[in-house]
Order: structure tokens, then sequence, then C-alpha cells
């Protein structure tokens, strides 16, 4: 008895010297886990996507994403859109037209996402037809498409994005329901800003016109705190006969080149330096420029909740104007030919170049407010223009059910060439206009029906403006300001998606 006392006694301090010993040990620092106690990848080892990057670097075209990360879905989805709209000035004219017309659209839509290991693809597509029920205008195309993919390595990617439209009117501002509302060059968490075209800042008139971006981006990481980046880009667009009044539009081209290096300050915190090069070239022959610029970025980014960027720095530009008669002769760039001048005049301008976002997330709402300063195309009444442009969009949940939204958008476009010549009443669409302002202010209201569709009613009004400049060649009384009141209802269908792992 007394043996087996001791054994027991014996074998109780044992388990308790154990015990304690183990409880000196520190705990193992999660390096020293082996990997067999980590999670398993969702698609396995071969197939499990990149993590994503919660802070890309600034002078990239990727932005922070603001919704929580989700389980990566390779996906399709297909949707539908029908909408009727009544709207005064349905020809977007300088007049007071006051009328009231309606446009019908049937629109489709694809959207197909694709995710392997180290690539990434996404397809958007939308496309239909709206009538416009008043002039005889008829029947138009809507088209757009958007297309990114993506092949990432340990320290870097490569991307390749497109952006296409084939639209009737002018993309800045639609009432919400018609193709466009959101403007070409919007995938998800890609920033296309007026940097690199591609968006019509103020239409005038119906004329089918094609706008189009396509960029390459290689972005690398140098080190855990540093990044660059190089862009190249390609914008066009293309204006398809005249507007439905006999005006006829300036088509144009845009090169665009953007490096950068980055600095991580803090995990929420970055800084820049960025170069950036536009070239222009416009139909109208002699009126091509180019420009340089320098700017200085800071950015502050909480995942899910905030994205705050800035950047400012001087602009360089390269002018050429046509020679007009009889106000150039004698300059030495310019020769006389027949009755006219040929040549082009060049000047330089300096000024600045900026930019700002900000983006927030809170539980029932999502704000974005941007602006940008950047030389732009003109929208096809301008040869180039220096624009600012302003914008702010907001959605807040009502309830479960139902949820609005607010869009405000602004442009002021001033003209840094002169076309408007006697040898060129052609390029006359804007007339001796210094600049234009182009403005808009929509709010929607959204119900769900079910888990496949929502309804929606909108209102906007929006408005083209010329200076009073614009008044000098044309006859009395003088129309310079185009406005529109729009309202449009409508349904939108879209099933739950097609998981294609």
């Amino acid at each position: 008895m007394n043996r087996r006392h001791n054994i027991l006694v014996v074998g109780m301090v044992v388990l308790a010297l154990g015990t304690v010993r183990a409880q000196d040990n520190p705990t193992p620092s999660p390096d020293s886990q082996t990997s067999a106690q980590q999670p398993v990848a969702p698609y396995g080892q071969e197939n499990a996507p990149q993590p994503i990057n919660d802070n890309p670097p600034l002078s990239g075209l990727d932005m922070p994403s603001l919704q929580e990360h989700a389980a990566p879905l390779s996906y399709l989805q297909p949707g539908a859109t029908f909408s009727e709209s009544a709207s005064t000035n349905i020809g977007n004219q300088l007049s007071g037209d006051t009328s009231v017309g309606t446009i019908s659209r049937a629109l489709g839509s694809l959207a197909l996402k694709r995710l392997w290991s180290h690539y990434d693809l996404a397809l958007d597509y939308m496309g239909g037809v709206a009538y416009y029920q008043k002039g005889g205008i008829g029947a138009k195309l809507l088209q757009e498409l958007g297309l990114e993919q993506k092949i990432m390595w340990k320290r870097g990617q490569l991307s390749l994005r497109d952006s296409f439209s084939y639209l009737p009117e002018g993309n800045f501002g639609a009432s919400y329901g018609s193709l466009g509302s959101i403007g070409v060059g919007n995938m998800g968490s890609t920033s296309f800003g007026s940097f690199w075209g591609g968006t019509s800042l103020g239409a005038l008139g119906l004329s089918s016109r094609i706008m189009n971006v396509s960029l390459v981006e290689l972005s690398e990481n140098l080190s855990p705190k540093s990044a660059f980046t190089a862009t190249g880009g390609y914008a066009f667009t293309h204006f398809y006969g005249e507007d439905v009044s006999g005006a006829s539009f300036i088509g144009s081209s845009q090169f665009s080149a953007q490096t950068g290096y980055n600095r991580t300050l803090t995990p929420h915190t970055q800084v820049a330096a960025i170069y950036g090069y536009q070239a222009f070239d416009f139909s109208v022959a002699g009126t091509s420029f180019h420009s340089h610029i320098v700017q200085g970025m800071f950015g502050h980014r909480i995942s899910g909740r905030m994205d705050l960027m800035m950047g400012a720095g001087p602009q360089f530009t390269r002018l050429g104007s046509p020679c007009v008669f009889p106000d150039d002769i004698g300059n030495p760039h310019c020769t006389i030919v027949g009755s006219g001048l040929e040549g082009t005049i060049p000047s330089n301008r300096i000024g600045v170049a900026a930019q700002a976002r900000l983006r927030y997330k809170l539980s029932k709402d999502t704000l974005e407010l941007r602006y940008e300063r950047f030389e732009t195309s003109g929208g096809g009444l301008f040869a180039g223009a220096q624009t600012d442009l302003a914008r702010f969009n907001v959605e807040h949940t009502l309830s479960r059910i139902w949820s609005m939204s607010l869009d405000l958008g602004y442009s002021h476009n001033e003209r840094l060439q002169a076309i408007c010549t006697a040898q060129s009443p052609s390029n006359c669409v804007a007339g001796d206009s210094k600049f234009y302002n182009d403005g808009f202010a929509g709010v929607a209201l959204h119900r769900y029906f079910g888990r496949n569709w929502h309804g929606f009613a909108s209102y906007q009004f929006s408005e083209l403006a010329f200076d009073q400049s614009f008044c000098t060649t044309t006859t009395t009384p003088c129309d310079r300001i185009s406005n529109r009141h729009v309202v449009t209802i409508g349904v939108d269908w879209t099933p739950r998606p097609i998981r294609i792992d």
C-alpha cells in the first residue's frame, strides 16, 4: 500500500513540474508555425488568387476597395435594364426648347470575372438601343465595353485595360438608367481620370461618337516600402456624321504616359512623385500640342472606410495654332498660299495640374468627392481645353429594400487654341467662345423587388453654357445655353451570378 502511495506521489510531482515548465516557456511566434497549420486556400495551392492589395501605389490605376473583402470568385452574370425617359430639349440644342419628348431604352449586360493563380480577367459589356420619340431622330445604338487583364508575380503586376463606348450623346452626366450614366472607363476599383481622356466633358446636340481608352501599366515593388509604376495610354474620339442641327464636331486622339515613384510612410500613408506626358492631335489641321506634368502626391487610406488622395504640380505646354489670314501675314511661321495662309505658330504655356479624391464609407452611406485640373481634348467643341472638373456622388441606404443616390458634376473648359477662321467656318462649332461650362445634378430612388428585380426613378437637370464671346459671330438673338430636364423610370434585372470555377 505504501509502495503504491509513493508511486502516486512521485507521478503527481512529475506532472506538476511539467505543468510549471510549460507555463514558463513562451508561446511560439507565428513565424515558427508550420505551413500545415495555415488556412488552406479556397482554390487549392495552384489556383489560389493573389492576395488583395489594401494599399496600391498612389501613381497607379488601382484604387483601394471600400467593400469588405469577400471570398474571390469566378463568375458570369447577365443583366438587363428597361427605362422610359421624358426630356425637354431632347436634341440638346442651344435654344429655349421646352417641349417634351420621350426616350425608350432597352439594354442588356454581361459581366465576367475569371481568376487564376497569377491572372485576373474582368469583362463588362452593356449594349442595346434607344428610341428618341421626337423630331425624326429615331433609334440610336448604345454600346459600352470594359476589359481588364492582370498578370501578377511576387513583387508586381502587368495590367492591360480598355474602355470603349459608342453613344449618341456625351457621357459626362446622364440620368440613371441610361447608358453612360457612370461614364466610360469605370471598371470597379479602377481610376480612369481625365488625364487619360475618354470622357466628353460637355456635349452639344446628338451625334454618334466612338470613345476609346487603352492603357497598359507596369507596377513593381522595389522594397517593402517603395514601388514604381509606368503607364502608357492611347485615347480617341471620333464623331460619325453631323449633329441634327448640321454642326460638325472636332475629333481627337491622345497619347499619354506617366511614371511614378511611391514611398510608404506608415501602413496607411503614402507619398509619390510622378511625371506625365500628353500629346493631342485633332481633326482640324495644325492644332496638335503636347504637355509635360510634374506632380507630388499624398495619400491616406484606411481599408474599408476611407481613401484620400491629393496631388499638384506645374504643367508645361507647347501649343501650335494655325495661321489666321490676314492677322498673321508676315509671321515667319506662315506661308501665303493662294488667298490664304498655311502654317502653325508655336507658343508656350505654363500652368498648374492638380487632382484630389476623397472616398468614405459609413454603415449606410458611401460618398465620393473628386476634383481634377488637366488639359483635355475639349469635348469636340474646342481643339484642346484647360479643364477644371468637380464631381460628387453619394449613395444612402434607407431600409432593407429602399435606397437613394445623388450625383453632382461640373466642368469649366477654357479654350487653348483658336480654330474659328474665315478659311475654316466649319470649325466654328463654339464660335469665338473662350470657354464653356457644363454641369448636371441628379437624384435617384431605388427599390428592390425580390432577389433579381430592382426598380428606380430618377430626375436630372443639365446645362451647357458658352461665354458671351460666343455671340460675336452669330446673328441676334444669340442662343448660347442648352439645358435639359430629364425624368426616368425603369427596372433592372440582375440574377444571381453563375459560378464558373
